[in-house]
């Protein structure tokens, strides 16, 4: 299986967070996609989706989309993440 780097922008690489325990039973990685509700946010999400799943075996994918990119997701929203996901990607974009 190939290594997948995702790698925040605003973080030097060395400050990298390690992955946490995966909880899928298969192994596979569990992904939540936090859509900040900008144009072509979807879009690039999308392209991610496909790229990792290229990459890495996938149980799930949870795609939740902010009501406004201006304000932080809801606390309802960060909870249902964590309980459905090993690893979030957030896009933005315009």
């Amino acid at each position: 299986m190939g290594k997948v780097f995702l790698v925040s922008p605003e973080a030097p690489v060395e400050q990298g967070a390690a992955a946490g325990e995966q909880r899928s039973a298969t192994g596979a990685v569990r992904l939540a996609i936090l859509d900040n509700s900008k144009s072509n946010a979807d879009h690039l999400l999308a392209m991610i989706i496909e790229n990792v799943r290229r990459e890495l075996p996938v149980a799930s994918v949870t795609s939740l989309r902010k009501a406004n990119p201006s304000t932080p997701a809801p606390k309802p929203m960060l909870d249902q993440i964590e309980a459905e996901a090993d690893f979030v990607v957030s896009a933005m974009a315009d």
